[in-house]
């Protein structure tokens, strides 16, 4: 039915690798950077960006690979799915960014 939830049957191709509760630690530890990485200067967080793109990019490809072996008939729609959150995540990473300039202090006149 369309309303299931997806299952670990996509994920094959990743479950051969490690177990699920490890690629679980992934998306943890990849979460972890991503939220410490927003609070480095500008410029100098790639590594977040990164780190928020490689746990649904990973997810993405497997079900895609499920889809197209036939494993999986839905694994395209969940593939799509998690490349949304890969293509937000770009989408985030290219856009500009500025530092707000420190505040002097005011001079008292006198």
């Amino acid at each position: 039915m369309l309303a299931d939830p997806p299952t670990a049957v996509g994920l094959r191709l990743l479950t051969t690798v490690a177990p699920l509760h490890c690629w679980a630690w992934i998306w943890v530890f990849a979460g972890v950077a991503a939220a410490a990485s927003a609070f480095v200067t500008v410029g100098r967080d790639f590594v977040g960006f990164a780190a928020a793109l490689i746990p649904p990019a990973m997810w993405a490809i497997s079900y895609a690979v499920a889809a197209v072996s036939g494993d999986y008939s839905r694994g395209g729609f969940v593939a799509v799915w998690y490349l949304t959150s890969v293509g937000v995540t770009l989408w985030a990473a290219a856009l500009p960014e500025y530092s707000v300039p420190k505040v002097l202090p005011r001079r008292s006149r006198e």
